[in-house]
């Protein structure tokens, strides 16, 4: 898709971006545009659209193409772009603050007040939740006094407390967990952002009215403590359940896996789930279960664990090397990409993968594991789902669903070796146009390694540094799983499925979806080059929003 650019008689303008070719980043003048289009598609539903992430001055609009072309989603889009944000009139969320930042003094010389002034200044703002990302229950707060503008620090910090009070550019924002961040702290807050035992588990949605109290003058307020944002697997003793696993030795962390949490981008929740979704699902096929039954993903094997009761596995993905025990002390070797019955007291053994990253590994019947907000995935930027397993744990199996229908496939793909280079397909944009030209050619034409630094969340790239001809601040806009975000080291991040909702970084290109799965597989030491499907063309139509 080419970039689109659109203008309106009332200088009112709109650029649509491509990102995939199931969804487009919209680019309007400011937060407020951005926000009124967000509300007229909210209330004007189109058929198509999937999902709808509101950002700074962007939303980014994912849709099935199959459903609706790219031309009647932009002609639509069109349509409603132009029109007024309705006043916020969400419920009112009161957020006692110690002032106490340790940025506080240093905020206070950057805008040349003081600090009481600052802190005055805070507390008279009305402000209301834009958007929310970074992490969930996050939520970017607008409407402050425009005299509280002040940049981000120049260097990060690696930690900041949760419950952490902020400044950055015209935005104010609450930490909810600990994490890494750039903003300016001016105070802390006991309050707790984000609990999974609470519904919805964000205090602050998007349309939430937003005070900040001094308790130095009030400290009348009652604190509920934050729940755990992980949920232990269920340990079960070997009556409770008809068959079950336990769990004897594991490598680097063995989590659970299904197809993510769709649509919690209100509450600054990604997708998550499996970082190769189509051998996760060919795992549950191969024993007969539903495609989104949980399932284990385990990073270059290591797993070994002990069959209680009889059970049929799977193992998908990666290619590592499946050992069966048995209780009279034979080993087996089992195959890979097909079922394998168990039988009791069988050790089934992982070896470390000649191919591949990440194997997967369904149960018939699946595991007992309960949802955390609607999904059995780990999701281990967010730490939101069941933890990762550990030596001791037991856990049930559910029984085989009547008449599972078990499915005969081939791998979809060859799994990527370490000693090779892999050729990922992408689009360009839609930032491509903040590098120079030549920086775009280096970013296609060099391999790239993949660095040891890599994990579910993005695979970190080494390679000659890409130069940017735009060295502006990039306001934070939604990122999806394979984008190829570019931080100020001009060395490339490929987001994976644990990616964060929303980015300060321009996203050079965007993995094409039908290579998602395979860049989930790519192993550290492998080598990437990138081929351009759709390279960025800025074009320019005239055009009217209402």
């Amino acid at each position: 898709m080419q970039s689109v650019a659109l203008t309106s008689s009332r200088d009112t303008s709109m650029r649509i971006l491509p990102v995939r070719g199931d969804c487009i980043l919209v680019e309007l003048a400011d937060l407020g545009e951005a926000l009124a289009l967000f509300e007229a598609l909210e209330n004007n539903p189109l058929e198509g659209i999937t999902e709808i992430i509101p950002a700074a001055r962007t939303l980014l609009v994912s849709f099935d193409p199959y459903t609706i072309s790219d031309d009647a989603l932009i002609d639509a889009v069109t349509a409603l772009a132009g029109g007024e944000r309705k006043a916020a009139s969400g419920a009112l969320v009161e957020i006692p603050v110690r002032y106490d930042g340790e940025d506080l003094a240093e905020v206070a010389g950057i805008l040349g007040m003081s600090v009481e002034d600052v802190i005055r200044l805070h507390g008279e703002s009305d402000y209301v939740a834009a958007f929310t990302g970074f992490a969930p229950g996050f939520a970017y707060l607008s409407g402050g006094d425009p005299r509280l503008t002040v940049p981000r620090r120049k260097s990060p910090r690696t930690k900041v407390p949760a419950g952490a009070v902020g400044l950055a550019g015209e935005f104010s924002g609450v930490y909810p967990k600990t994490s890494p961040g750039g903003w300016q702290l001016i105070g802390t807050t006991p309050l707790a952002m984000f609990d999974i035992d609470r519904t919805p588990a964000s205090l602050l949605q998007p349309g939430s009215r937003i005070k900040f109290r001094d308790m130095a003058k009030d400290a009348a307020y009652e604190i509920k403590p934050s729940s755990a944002a992980t949920e232990t697997p269920k340990v079960v003793s070997l009556e409770d359940a008809a068959s079950a696993i336990e769990i004897i030795a594991v490598g680097l962390p063995v989590v659970f896996q299904d197809l993510g949490r769709a649509g919690q981008a209100s509450q600054g929740i990604s997708v998550s789930g499996a970082a190769d979704r189509t051998s996760f699902k060919a795992a549950n096929r191969l024993v007969g279960n539903p495609a989104n039954t949980p399932a284990l993903e385990i990073a270059l094997g290591g797993l070994s664990f002990r069959m209680r009761g009889q059970g049929v596995m799977a193992v998908t993905g990666a290619t590592a090397p499946i050992s069966i025990t048995g209780d009279n002390g034979t080993k087996t070797s089992a195959t890979h990409h097909s079922a394998i019955a168990l039988d009791d007291d069988d050790v089934v053994s992982l070896g470390a993968p000649a191919a591949g990253m990440r194997s997967y590994l369904a149960l018939r019947g699946g595991f007992d594991i309960a949802p955390v907000l609607g999904s059995a995935a780990t999701d281990t930027l967010a730490q939101i789902g069941p933890a990762a397993l550990v030596a001791g744990e037991v856990v049930a199996i559910l029984p085989a669903p009547a008449n599972a229908l078990v499915s005969l496939e081939e791998p979809a793909f060859a799994m990527p070796r370490a000693d090779e280079a892999v050729v990922l397909d992408v689009v360009m944009g839609p930032r491509t146009d903040w590098f120079t030209d030549a920086a775009v050619e280096s970013f296609l034409s060099q391999e790239w390694s993949v660095t040891p630094q890599s994990s579910r969340v993005g695979i970190r790239l080494s390679g000659d540094a890409l130069e940017r001809s735009n060295h502006a601040e990039l306001p934070s806009e939604a990122t999806v799983r394979g984008a190829l975000q570019v931080p100020a080291s001009g060395q490339p991040v490929l987001f994976l499925a644990d990616h964060p909702l929303t980015g300060g970084y321009p996203v050079i290109a965007n993995v094409a979806g039908h290579h998602l799965d395979l860049a989930g597989q790519i192993p550290v030491g492998a080598k990437i080059r990138f081929n351009a499907v759709s390279r960025f063309a800025p074009r320019f139509i005239p055009g009217k929003c209402p």
